[in-house]
């Protein structure tokens, strides 16, 4: 019983921290934009493929319907996004990868844009690393993860969508995870959500209210 109230209560208390202000900060094109931005709190950042769900993921979180918003064009946003919880937590909006229509040289300028990012933000603690849980792992994924152990970036992976997922979910969770071994920058469990469903949230929140 005790340990069943302990969870209730850090359910309940990562529930209200994020039921409570968030505000937009600042949507930042270009390594001088981050210079406005406060090193006191404790940062997470949001990255994944271009319609994995991020915006979906996000409002979800934090409970709100219209904070972070998708783009009718996946792949269109080319700016970081900040969010601020209360000045105790930033969350960082990532652009999305994997888009067919972008050129070498834009995808060569993002990709310097976000290593710039993950090089100066000190206080930066994780990078939710967003996989469509209908898919698994692409081969643009394993790029991305190979670039954040470069960067000596920890980073958690978070399924997402996993209500549409009509085949083995717990296959896949399992083939992730042995995935992860192989990464050195990556923690070894893996979280599985759907935003539409509120599946995984509340887990999500309390990772999240750990480094406040």
């Amino acid at each position: 019983m005790g340990d069943v109230s302990k969870e209730e209560n850090k359910n309940e208390e990562s529930r209200r921290f994020f039921a409570g202000p968030c505000d937009f900060v600042l949507a930042a094109a270009e390594p001088d934009h981050l210079e406005s931005l406060p090193l006191e709190a404790p940062e997470v950042a949001f990255w994944g493929r271009s319609n994995v769900g991020k915006s979906s993921l996000i409002n979800g979180i934090t409970n709100r319907k219209g904070l972070a918003r998708a783009s009718n064009t996946p792949g269109r946003t080319r700016q970081i996004v900040f969010f601020n919880m209360k000045d105790q937590l930033l969350l960082a909006d990532l652009p999305g990868y994997g888009h067919a229509k972008a050129s070498k040289s834009e995808i060569k300028s993002w990709n310097a844009f976000i290593r710039y990012y993950l090089k100066t933000r000190c206080n930066l603690r994780c990078v939710l690393l967003l996989i469509d849980g209908r898919h698994g792992l692409k081969a643009i994924d394993k790029e991305k993860m190979a670039f954040l152990d470069e960067m000596a970036v920890n980073y958690q992976i978070i399924l997402t969508k996993v209500d549409q997922n009509k085949d083995d979910l717990e296959g896949l969770v399992k083939e992730v995870q042995k995935a992860l071994k192989k990464h050195p920058a990556a923690r070894p469990e893996v979280l599985a959500s759907s935003a539409q469903k509120d599946v995984g949230l509340s887990q999500i929140r309390n990772f999240l209210y750990e480094f406040i």
